[in-house]
């Protein structure tokens, strides 16, 4: 059945856009420069492999292992990160290698024996959707990469030699990277299997397993004449002999629940050894998804950038189920999902704000299995998900941001009875949960900022919108007792409202402000989390009506509105998190995404337009730079496609889609119904027609747009 819903959508698809071929204007080295942190490499949607380069380097410009500047490759590693402000997995890392005499660790730039890395020129590197290829210059050696969910092929053209070589790294991962276990073993002359344990960002959390653990089953397409281990077997080399030109294959396939799934994942995925067909397949994938998505526009870069932005959003989250449907739950079990897809990898604080949101509407069946995995997450360790990673809780960065996205599932009708049922109870229960600051929130009404946390603001604004999330799907269900409760609990941001000074800001548990304050402080203790009062005075998209009265009116917040854009962009203190500035409006993170929406709300579109036509085009660009803050697991990218369309949902759970200025030309969005979604726009202006019909109100329900239909803007 799931077989047949994919040639469907492929017939449908083709039928809209006869000839599309969107995966040739996407340029995946956009954002792999500067702060982008973009994943390289090959892989297709949402598979669980990302095989690309893993430079030498480390620091916070490698999060993703790679980046544009550097010139040298420790290997080739399975798992990255994309767009990310901290570092983990680059699992499982093979390189192909001539000779030896070098030392088996990860070496230095300034000596080439101190390890088996290659430099490389970048004249010599190509990457495309499903496709990865480079030449090792030390080696002399090509490499090309395509890959499938939860596998990757390697094709390596060798020089004559009689020590050529393919190493297995289980030592080097991503930086600060802790190895705790690993293993490598050999089955006859083709056939390589182990495991790599490790714990960096993806640590215990609610788990009681010691980090993450991938398996692999890696098979040559010609037999090795021997296998050695080096550096208490963190190292692993088959060694050949090869004639110039030779071509040797090697499969990978990996797998999060134990070596059986690793080699059934491999048998499944890639049971030949033909390069060009797993290419050819990557890429039909890609156009898959991406045809789903078609943008006319007389600008070449927008096109460009815009689909390169819908295939930078579509690694993650990450497929965790093997292909028999089990899973690491995290809490030691292997579980089996039922009848859906289990997935990983979700940067909630980012993508709850634009990037699912934009899920929901192009890629509904993957939304409602996103959905049921965070139920099956809350069954498992207790909460709904923060931040998991390889099926791990990281409980990173604040508030409970998984919770509107469940209540956006619940709420868009995503679920059954029994499923939003058991998503209302999961949510209740994490937003009771005492820990993480929450049991002063209960006890005081607000997060005291002298009590512990350094950023008391940042947690009251985020736990206050999920709270509104909650209430809402309460109300849903007909729990009119809690609806109220954690509506009202929803308002606890507005005892951090000064009157006086306009901002919200940390207080004391005795009623006092914090003293000295400084809006324009950007640091880890002043209340705020990557950012400071200016955005966070405008984190409450649940409650702009309550944030409206008490700065006096619309008028009055239209005004404070106009100072943020107005003011400076400058900052006291750390500034590092706080890119892509346009006044107050820091772009390049994510807390102030919804602002340039709230003047939609407001009654203001034409400046929500203006604004947003600003920053697609002055704060996004074409090249490797061309990201103004971290990719951020694709919520960058699905801002940039929202916005280019005009749309955004500023209340995170089922809130409707305000509009602004979409760029000039024509969007389609197919669905997988066969209904479709336009946006066409003629000019700069803000008059709306929705099916020819003006619109009273500059937005549009989710419902209106699943139904189909033609938005215009002149």
């Amino acid at each position: 059945m799931r077989r047949l819903s994919i040639v469907l959508t492929t017939l449908l698809l083709g039928s809209c856009s006869p000839g599309l071929d969107p995966a040739a204007l996407v340029d995946p080295f956009i954002g792999s420069a500067g702060t982008g942190h973009v994943f390289v490499g090959a892989n297709v949607p949402w598979g669980l492999v990302q095989l690309g380069p893993t430079n030498l380097a480390e620091g916070w410009a490698w999060c993703s292992g790679y980046n544009r500047s550097d010139s040298t490759i420790l290997g080739f590693s399975h798992t990255h990160l994309s767009g990310t402000g901290m570092t983990d997995l680059c699992d499982i890392t093979v390189m192909p290698v001539v000779g030896d005499g070098f030392a088996y660790a990860r070496g230095r730039s300034d000596d080439p024996l101190s390890g088996p890395f290659s430099t490389f020129r970048h004249e010599t590197e190509s990457c495309s959707p499903g496709f990865y290829g480079v030449d090792l210059d030390r080696y002399g050696i090509h490499v090309e990469l395509t890959a499938t969910i939860h596998a990757g092929l390697h094709r390596y053209i060798f020089p004559a030699s009689d020590r050529a070589a393919v190493l297995f790294d289980m030592e080097n991962g991503s930086w600060n990277n802790d190895l705790t276990g690993w293993h490598l073993e050999a089955e006859g002359d083709r056939k390589i299997r182990g495991y790599r344990r490790s714990t960096v960002w993806a640590d215990r959390g609610f788990s009681s397993q010691d980090g993450e653990v991938v398996y692999f089953e890696a098979e040559f397409s010609c037999p090795f004449d021997s296998f050695e281990l080096f550096a208490d077997g963190r190292y692993g080399r088959a060694n050949f002999t090869t004639t110039s030109g030779q071509e040797i294959l090697l499969k990978v396939g990996i797998s999060c629940v134990d070596a059986a799934g690793a080699a059934a994942n491999l048998a499944a995925e890639l049971p030949g050894w033909d390069f060009e067909a797993v290419r050819s397949e990557a890429r039909s994938a890609w156009n898959r998804e991406l045809s789903r998505m078609e943008i006319h526009s007389a600008d070449p870069v927008h096109r460009k950038i815009a689909y390169t932005s819908l295939y930078h959003a579509l690694f993650f989250p990450s497929v965790f189920s093997d292909v028999d449907g089990r899973y690491n739950g995290g809490d030691g079990q292997i579980y089996r999902a039922d009848g859906f897809t289990y997935y990983t990898n979700f940067s909630f604080w980012d993508t709850y704000r634009a990037h699912m949101p934009l899920y929901s509407i192009l890629f509904p069946e993957r939304y409602a299995d996103m959905a049921r995995s965070l139920i099956m997450m809350a069954d498992h360790q207790g909460i709904v998900p923060v931040w998991p990673m390889m099926g791990i809780e990281t409980t990173c960065m604040i508030g409970n941001p998984g919770i509107p996205v469940l209540a956006d599932a619940v709420l868009k009708g995503f679920l059954s009875d029994e499923e939003a049922l058991q998503a209302y109870q999961a949510m209740r229960r994490s937003a009771l949960e005492p820990g993480r600051w929450q049991d002063l929130r209960m006890r005081y009404g607000f997060i005291p900022a002298d009590i512990d946390p350094p950023q008391s603001v940042a947690y009251e604004c985020e736990y206050a919108l999920a709270d509104a999330a909650v209430a809402r799907v309460a109300d849903r269900l007909g729990f009119e007792e809690d609806a109220a409760y954690f509506r009202k609990r929803s308002h606890s941001w507005t005892h951090l409202f000064d009157s006086q000074t306009g901002f919200i800001r940390p207080r004391h548990a005795d009623g006092s402000w914090v003293e000295p304050f400084d809006p324009l402080c950007v640091d880890f203790g002043n209340g705020y989390c990557e950012g400071n009062a200016w955005q966070y005075s405008f984190l409450v998209p649940h409650d702009v009506d309550t944030l409206s009265t008490l700065f006096g009116g619309k008028e009055a917040l239209l005004a404070r509105l106009d100072s943020l854009f107005a003011m400076p962009s400058t900052f006291t203190g750390m500034s590092a998190d706080c890119t892509g500035m346009i006044g107050q409006y820091v772009h390049g993170n994510e807390p102030g995404h919804q602002i340039i929406y709230l003047y939609s709300m407001l009654g203001a579109p034409r400046k929500a337009a203006a604004l947003g036509r600003e920053v697609l085009s002055t704060l996004y660009s074409a090249l490797p730079e061309g990201m103004c803050g971290n990719e951020d697991m694709g919520q960058m990218s699905a801002w940039y496609l929202l916005s280019s369309m005009g749309l955004y949902q500023v209340e995170p759970a089922g809130g409707c889609y305000w509009l602004g200025g979409p760029m000039p030309g024509r969007t389609i969005l197919h669905f997988p119904d066969g209904k479709s979604f336009t946006v066409s726009c003629k000019g700069e202006g803000t008059r709306y027609q929705w099916n020819g019909r003006t619109l009273s109100e500059p937005c549009l329900s989710y419902a209106d747009i699943r139904a189909g239909g033609v938005l215009e803007v002149d």
